[in-house]
């Protein structure tokens, strides 16, 4: 592992995902998310660094969207454990991120070429699910959240239908 800058955000952004669960299940919601600003910052910086720098590593390359995925899927699994956001919501995160995570470990297991380029339905799942979390624990007795959380819901099924489809067609010779 090459011991650089972005590298050293990431790993500092896997380290902040303990302090955030620790504070979501203290109910210091403000202070959860400040640490869950901080890591959306830092993963802001790293890239940057790593593209602006030419500091692009392998490890880089496999733990920022690792970091990435655990601080998101801790914030669902943890926000619908305190009933700041509903199951219903929660499953879909997960499910899209476990199918696309299972995809491509089972096609590089199987000597595939897998490069897993984010399209635009995949940065507004993102966006959308970035919004969501900050949304669940700043606004008191989630107001307007119920329609935030459909969009998230209908926007993370279809971005995770469409990563399938994509890479079936590139795995297949379908795409030209």
């Amino acid at each position: 592992m090459v011991l650089n800058v972005p590298n050293i955000l990431t790993i500092f952004r896997i380290l902040l995902v303990p302090v955030f669960l620790l504070l979501v299940l203290e109910n210091q919601l403000f202070y959860a998310t400040i640490v869950f600003a901080i890591a959306g910052i830092t993963d802001g910086i790293d890239g940057f660094i790593a593209r602006t720098y030419n500091q692009r590593t392998e490890f880089g390359a496999h733990m920022d969207p690792f970091a990435d995925k655990l601080l998101l899927v801790t914030a669902y699994l943890s926000l619908t454990l305190k009933g700041f956001l509903p199951i219903w919501l929660c499953v879909p995160v997960i499910v899209r991120d476990a199918v696309i995570l299972t995809g491509f470990f089972t096609l590089k297991g199987a000597g595939k070429k897998v490069i897993i380029s984010p399209s635009f339905f995949g940065k507004l799942t993102t966006a959308l699910q970035i919004t969501t979390v900050i949304y669940a624990m700043l606004i008191p007795f989630n107001f307007g959240l119920d329609w935030l959380t459909l969009v998230t819901a209908v926007v993370t099924v279809y971005s995770g239908l469409d990563y399938v489809w994509r890479e079936f067609k590139i795995q297949t010779g379908r795409e030209a």
